[in-house]
């Protein structure tokens, strides 16, 4: 099976989001079953994690699509979820709205806040995932994933259309992994990406520039604070920030040796986990951001901050409770 297509830790952790089929089963013929219910899906790998108006909905492998409406405190599967491939990112336009990717470039969408999902899209030729995916209202939406498979829709993912990347700085075709999709305040798009590169769109994904940050390492998360700061962190706690828009980059110390693999912006407040444990805790103005490490040092992949301030964190072995 393919394994270590991004890096070797981050695999470990997410490794069914690009597990291709053995070389003896035709991909062109391979079905795409729906999901199934499981005993006790809380306790499966979860990869990702957002907000649908006051519902919490969280996805992961084996197509498992959770939902919460009591604030975390209990999770049911949705009614209905067409695909079984693992589910590696989640995003709603609004409180009914959502779309869903992964494993097997799957898209799902659905209008009633995750209860039920239709497949928009599968490509069973060829296992190339899809990790994020961006909707800035419920038409026009990306997806990103292996190799820089960019995914365009202004219907609401009906269509979708591939975008094609310029090459990269110093020359080479489009190849690098793009790992996670997202937004400033002003609408400008960034894609967190292999190789300490982010890419970034002023018009839609109509065009896109590479922007350096300093480091050679992926970069598997990114969110944008209140005031327009940027934020993007990856491979082994590396974590850096831009105040003009993503023109300059400077490295804020995270307190963390475990990769980072999500960060959420609520107002100014930035928090994020990372592997072996860490969460982390800054704000925009933070050069140094403040790290707890759980006993359990559980591989960390998501999380959701509550209205309380609280944080739903997600792991390899599912849900976690606080420590």
């Amino acid at each position: 099976m393919i394994r270590n297509l991004i890096a070797g830790v981050f695999m470990a952790c997410l490794s069914l989001a690009a597990v291709a089929q053995t070389a003896d089963t035709a991909p062109n013929v391979l079905p795409i079953q729906p999901a199934h219910a499981w005993a006790d899906p809380t306790h499966a790998m979860l990869l990702d994690v957002t907000h649908a108006g006051a519902r919490i909905v969280a996805v992961g492998e084996h197509g498992i699509v959770l939902l919460s409406d009591d604030g975390g405190r209990s999770y049911r599967q949705a009614r209905q979820v067409p695909a079984s491939s693992t589910l590696t990112a989640v995003c709603f336009a609004d409180a009914r709205h959502g779309w869903a990717v992964g494993q097997w470039g799957v898209i799902l969408a659905t209008d009633d806040g995750g209860e039920t999902w239709t497949l928009q899209r599968s490509d069973t030729s060829i296992d190339q995932p899809l990790f994020s995916v961006y909707f800035k209202d419920d038409r026009h939406g990306w997806a990103v994933g292996l190799w820089s498979l960019l995914l365009e829709t202004e219907d609401g993912g009906r269509n979708w259309k591939v975008s094609k990347l310029p090459a990269p700085p110093g020359g080479g075709k489009a190849d690098r992994n793009l790992l996670h999709l997202f937004a400033d305040r002003s609408g400008t798009l960034f894609i967190a990406a292999e190789q300490g590169l982010v890419l970034r769109s002023h018009d839609d994904g109509a065009t896109w520039q590479y922007l350096k940050t300093g480091n050679r390492g992926s970069l598997w998360a990114g969110t944008a604070t209140a005031d327009g700061t940027l934020f993007v962190g990856g491979l082994l706690g590396h974590l850096y920030r831009s105040h003009d828009g993503g023109d300059n980059w400077e490295a804020v110390d995270s307190e963390s040796t475990g990769s980072i693999t999500d960060l959420v912006a609520s107002g100014n407040r930035v928090l994020g986990v990372a592997l072996d444990g860490y969460v982390l805790n800054g704000t925009s103005a933070s050069t140094r951001f403040s790290a707890r490490q759980r006993a359990d040092r559980a591989a960390l992949t998501a999380l959701a901050v509550l209205n309380t301030g609280q944080a739903i964190l997600l792991s390899k072995a599912g849900i976690l409770t606080p420590q």
